[in-house]
């Protein structure tokens, strides 16, 4: 399934019933007072948060949504049905914004929390309402307000409690494909990762309750320019915004000018640059690949050039699970996150 995190499309709630014009009928009652039923009230479209999506999919190709008509009113004072409802499924973290006023209508972060983004029409009053001590017999009902119409623009930022960023090939897939059951395409080469995946990670003995989790986002990998639309990064720095915590991977590269800290540097200028409040999140630096000897040699040099900027820089490796243990239980604890007994982790 493509992954899809904006999309326009429009929707249109039901329009209001028309009220009804009826009297008494009975056969008794020769002269009976007016008993048109109200309209019954028009549907809305309704946005649910659903926790089983990771993508908006489902609306690409929808052109439109709309939500059923309430039924007009009837004689003997019936009241008209109201419209049903039309309920879209996203997942959470999804925006809904007004395309053309491109005001912010609302956003869904829990699972089954409903935003309404288009509201039905009320229905329309029957003729007895209309009743008065001059006009015992009206001859007019309302006949419903129409329901609202909006063209929806959808954005998703995913929902993350740690964020993976870095420069293509530093091995972030690696990383959480080895911390998780996350199992992204992985291959030595620039943008394997086309779109972010998201991972969770468990800390501590899980089995015995004494553990806990928490998500990490593999986002694709960033190039200089990326705030500004190079290479793959504009479209996924966004989904950094809702993450606590940053994971920025560094290693060794064949390019010349090109090293782990002018790397850093380079992610930290295009972070700035999307986001001042993005910049100012917490993060911690990891070097990886500490499995090939070359990365090893240049590690203490590397640590030392990144502690005269007051940054700790962590060695890993995903492919012998050197120092993850470590890294995962050090941002488990820059989280905050608890273990089931209410211990810190």
């Amino acid at each position: 399934m493509r992954f899809i995190d904006e999309t326009h499309f429009d929707v249109e709630a039901g329009d209001g019933g028309r009220g009804a014009i009826a009297f008494r009928r009975e056969k008794f009652v020769p002269f009976g007072g007016p008993a048109g039923g109200d309209g019954g009230d028009g549907g809305d479209v309704v946005l649910v948060g659903d926790p089983g999506l990771s993508t908006l999919y489902d609306f690409a190709h929808l052109s439109s949504a709309r939500a059923e008509h309430g039924e007009k009113g009837q004689g003997k004072d019936r009241y008209g049905r109201a419209g049903s409802d039309r309920e879209l499924r996203v997942p959470l973290g999804t925006i809904a914004y007004e395309a053309e006023t491109g005001a912010r209508l609302g956003e869904l972060t829990s699972a089954g929390q409903r935003l309404i983004v288009a509201r039905g029409g009320r229905g329309g009053r029957g003729n007895k309402h209309f009743t008065s001590s001059v006009e015992q017999a009206p001859r007019r009902a309302d006949p419903g307000e129409p329901g609202e119409k909006r063209r929806l623009r959808l954005e998703l930022k995913l929902m993350a409690d740690v964020g993976l960023l870095g420069f293509p090939n530093v091995g972030k897939s690696t990383l959480i494909s080895a911390v998780s059951r996350a199992r992204p395409k992985i291959a030595d080469y620039p943008f394997t990762t086309l779109v972010p995946q998201l991972g969770v990670v468990g800390v501590g003995d899980r089995e015995r309750g004494l553990g806990t989790s928490f998500v990490l986002a593999d986002i694709p990998g960033l190039i200089p320019g990326a705030s500004r639309g190079a290479g793959l990064g504009i479209r996924f720095l966004k989904h950094l915004e809702r993450t606590r915590l940053l994971l920025h991977l560094v290693t060794l590269s064949d390019e010349p000018d090109r090293s782990p800290l002018a790397d850093y540097r380079v992610i930290r200028e295009e972070l700035a640059a999307f986001s001042p409040e993005l910049a100012e999140r917490p993060e911690l630096v990891a070097m990886t690949k500490a499995d090939l000897p070359e990365v090893r040699e240049a590690y203490a040099a590397a640590k030392s050039s990144f502690a005269e900027i007051g940054v700790e820089l962590f060695l890993i490796s995903s492919a012998t699970h050197e120092g993850l243990d470590a890294l995962m239980q050090e941002l488990a604890r820059r989280l905050g996150v608890e273990d089931s007994r209410g211990r810190g982790v």
